[in-house]
């Protein structure tokens, strides 16, 4: 316990075994202390700014933080990156999104740390689908494709009752893809807004 007590061994040991982040339990089998032990320490070492709590029961090191995308997957599971941060990361929007939007199949949350702030929105299993794995320095996460952005954008704007988007790329897009991501969600109105969107797509271009 001394050991576990002393903050340099402690940096050191998380940084050795490369914990980008820790709860109690893994101090237990790190350290090979008891659950209270461990949360004793936690508490005591955010209090004195040594470690950064992300969200409750999971800490980071304040000088290795991982990148906002990748905390994304890690703060709420299951989740992928989606909506309007999607959106723009696709180059879909031209706006610059300070919020990280992501989809889950849990309920509806919202965490601010780091300076950032992480939101979920739920959504049906049968529709949560559309992303794939990427790369931030080094760090593997879930994000939207394109056309799944859009969809679940569009669906959430649906459901807060508010219209179509105004301002993207339609370039961006697969029309085929962003109608069969629809077809997931059996709503008749998101269907029909997004072929009129399609229809719009063609006159235009």
């Amino acid at each position: 316990m001394a050991k576990l007590m002393n903050w340099h061994g402690f940096h050191r040991k998380i940084s050795e075994k490369r914990f980008l982040l820790f709860s109690a339990r893994d101090l237990c089998r790190l350290f090979g202390v008891t659950d209270v032990a461990a949360m004793f320490l936690l508490h005591r070492y955010a209090k004195r700014g040594y470690i950064i709590r992300v969200k409750r029961g999971l800490y980071i090191l304040p000088d290795a933080p991982p990148p906002g995308s990748y905390l994304a997957n890690i703060i709420y599971q299951p989740s992928y990156i989606s909506l309007t941060a999607a959106l723009s990361h696709h180059g879909v929007i031209p706006e610059t999104v300070y919020e990280v939007t992501s989809i889950t199949t849990k309920s509806t949350r919202r965490f601010e740390t780091l300076g950032k702030v992480y939101s979920y929105r739920s959504l049906q299993t049968k529709a949560y689908t559309g992303y794939r794995v990427e790369k931030e320095n080094g760090f593997s996460f879930l994000m939207a494709d394109p056309e799944k952005a859009f969809v679940d954008t569009c669906y959430f704007r649906l459901v807060d009752g508010l219209g179509p988007i105004s301002r993207y790329d339609k370039e961006k897009l697969n029309w085929e893809k962003v109608l069969r991501y629809a077809s997931l969600f059996e709503n008749n109105k998101l269907t029909g807004m997004l072929k009129t969107q399609q229809r719009e797509y063609h006159v235009d271009g």
